[in-house]
């Protein structure tokens, strides 16, 4: 994943097993903070890292630009994922730019949040809905 340094600005690749440990700027050494907002995931690939490699549950919000209830929630996601910076990762997968991933899961209708533990799907949730509603259907 890549991470932008606060201090310097510099972008660090951080491997997911390390997002919610304290990774340091390769440049400046400044401490790179856990991720306190969702993140994109870009490809398949990135995908597969984050679930097999997080040492944390994983929330993955499946969404689409066009979706209504998608442009809803995601403040609510960006506020879960502050709120569970140092317990969980927030992240957000397109299904119009990876179909591929959301056809494995099923996906029928956005957005749909699965949490990931352990490299498996725990729970899923659907529909448009608070933060802590989605912490509490999930059992963040």
């Amino acid at each position: 994943m890549i991470f932008d340094c606060p201090s310097c600005k510099t972008q660090n690749r951080v491997p997911v097993a390390r997002v919610t440990s304290r990774a340091h700027c390769g440049k400046c050494k400044t401490a790179l903070t856990p991720p306190d907002r969702p993140l994109a995931i870009h490809s398949e690939a990135e995908f597969e890292e984050l679930i097999r490699e997080a040492q944390v549950p994983v929330v993955v919000d499946f969404w689409a630009d066009w979706c209504g209830p998608c442009h809803a929630v995601a403040p609510e996601l960006e506020a879960l994922a502050r709120t569970k910076a140092k317990d969980a990762i927030v992240a957000k997968v397109d299904t119009e730019a990876l179909p591929n991933i959301a056809g494995r899961f099923g996906i029928r209708s956005i957005p749909t949040m699965i949490l990931f533990r352990e490299q498996r799907e725990a729970k899923r949730v659907s529909g448009a809905m608070t933060a802590q509603a989605i912490a509490s259907n999930l059992a963040l």
